[in-house]
């Protein structure tokens, strides 16, 4: 058995758990799903359910893997008595992130495409329907996504996923705060910053809790393993709960000043803010091409997009390459190539979905399979991989609450307190599969 890898540093450690969380789920999914559930009070409860239950669940799935050391096909065979049947949600947490690459990889290529119109000076940059319809944009620049997140894999976790990330996360940091400075000398920013930052609670309903649930699920990468394959790499010198804290405000932060870049810009050049998925590329697009400098800013902007997406694509293409590669025992390189061509050729139904190539409604007419891949990961995979967590960690007919409070407060740094306990196992696994029943009730079949 090949020994396992291990990253080199925590910091390493923070800035690519934060990385596989931070992306299109904050800076692309975030902010339109803020304007269709009508601003601050979407906000107000997202924060709730980050600290309720992401909180909760992403120290859970940290102890998991790291007492583990195995991805999570394998996690839960070492951790379960015999004959328990918890390793069935290691297969599922395969198909949660296959599924997610499905469509993450095409809305990463759309933003390399931006990215590239605006670098090389394009000012006839199309809309996003007129981008997101046109079959050769979408097959070649998820192409490019896919094999750019392969070949950086090839090199290893070290020397390639840990160091190109620790470069991408803080250039993304460091190019979003300069453009919220931006944002706030908008004519808009005064009402746009109303909109995002003030609660009108008369909008607040069962749907805008179940939305910022399983944004906040989303925007995390929490219930599918994508942390517990992080957890299995380090070592146990810091406690779990005190670097989930870490990688949350991390990645809060990222999620809003996104819209704190965004909202005042559509309220300065009335763009629509509910305007769903093409939200982020029409809004900006229109921004720099009415400001002076718009083509640099455009790019600048863009550039730390791909930083923001191409993280995520990433850290969860390592997760499938761990998972495959424990099922099939192949070299890294092997995985790679074959990985790669595997989940291109699965991307290809978003792809040319949305061009019409392949025909398919899922839900309400109009959708197409973008709409059915999220479904099953936003919809399904993360909140039920959360409540199985749940249940797995503190429950004796699982791990057990003592062996997982032993593994998460292992180390330096903030604790699981005993106080906890009804929280973690009662508060968490209820509102999550109530808020999973009422969505399922309510959604838009």
């Amino acid at each position: 058995m090949e020994k396992r890898e291990r990253l080199g540093s925590r910091l390493g450690f923070i800035l690519l758990s934060a990385g596989c969380a931070i992306g299109c789920g904050n800076v692309w999914k975030f902010p339109w799903m803020c304007g269709q559930y009508g601003g601050g009070g979407f906000v107000l409860i997202y924060i709730l359910c980050l600290l309720l239950l992401g909180l909760p669940v992403m120290t859970m799935e940290f102890a998991v893997g790291r007492a583990a050391q195995a991805s999570p096909l394998n996690m839960y065979q070492k951790l379960e008595k015999k004959g328990q049947k918890w390793h069935l949600h290691g297969y599922a947490s395969l198909i949660g992130n296959v599924a997610l690459m499905a469509f993450y990889t095409v809305v990463t290529g759309w933003i390399i495409y931006y990215f590239v119109r605006f670098l090389t000076g394009g000012t006839d940059v199309p809309g996003f329907i007129n981008m997101a319809t046109t079959t050769s944009i979408n097959v070649v620049y998820m192409g490019i996504a896919v094999v750019v997140a392969f070949i950086v894999l090839c090199f290893g976790l070290q020397s390639g996923l840990e160091r190109v990330t620790k470069y991408m996360m803080v250039a993304l940091l460091v190019l979003m705060l300069i453009l919220t400075v931006h944002s706030f000398t908008m004519s808009g920013a005064g009402e746009g910053l109303k909109f995002y930052l003030v609660p009108d609670f008369s909008k607040i309903d069962g749907k805008v809790i179940v939305g910022a649930m399983n944004q906040a699920f989303f925007t995390l990468s929490i219930g599918q393993g994508s942390m517990a394959i992080f957890g299995s790499y380090i070592d146990k010198d810091r406690s779990l709960m005190g670097e989930s804290v870490n990688v949350i405000a991390l990645d809060t932060f990222v999620a809003i000043v996104a819209g704190l870049i965004m909202f005042p810009a559509c309220f300065t050049y009335d763009v629509e803010v509910t305007s769903g998925p093409g939200l982020l590329f029409d809004t900006m697009a229109t921004v720099f091409n009415n400001m002076a400098g718009g083509r640099w800013w455009g790019t600048l902007f863009f550039l730390f997009m791909v930083f923001a997406a191409m993280s995520t694509v990433l850290a969860v293409c390592e997760n499938i390459l761990a998972m495959v590669r424990e099922m099939t025992g192949w070299s890294r390189r092997k995985a790679c190539l074959i990985c790669g061509i595997g989940i291109f050729c699965i991307a290809l139904t978003t792809a040319l979905g949305w061009t019409g190539v392949i025909k398919f409604e899922p839900f309400a007419e109009g959708s197409n399979f973008m709409d059915f891949w999220d479904f099953v990961v936003s919809t399904n995979v993360l909140p039920l991989g959360s409540f199985t967590f749940a249940m797995f960690c503190c429950n004796k007919f699982g791990w057990g609450w003592d062996n997982f409070v032993a593994e998460a407060n292992a180390g330096k740094g903030l604790k699981v307190q005993s106080w906890m306990k009804p929280i973690f196992r009662f508060v968490v696994p209820v509102v999550v599969m109530a808020l999973y029943i009422y969505g399922m009730v309510t959604f838009n079949w």
